[in-house]
């Protein structure tokens, strides 16, 4: 199962932090300038969204979340 077909979703809070979900489910917290270099790739194409989100999360490290996978 890829970021296709179980992406992450985000929140921003007040305060800066970056509130990362996966299937309904809180799976990270972000914050700090973790947070906002995370802020800068969220705002662009979301492919590149997802993928800064997996590996804040640390799925990427997996290999599971990397694109061109099977």
């Amino acid at each position: 199962m890829g970021l296709d077909d179980d992406p992450f979703d985000w929140q921003l809070t007040r305060d800066g932090r970056v509130l990362v979900f996966r299937g309904g489910r809180q799976v990270a917290v972000v914050a700090g300038r973790r947070a906002e270099r995370l802020r800068s790739r969220l705002e662009g194409d979301p492919d590149t969204a997802q993928h800064a989100l997996a590996r804040v999360t640390g799925n990427y490290r997996r290999g599971n979340e990397r694109p061109g996978r099977p």
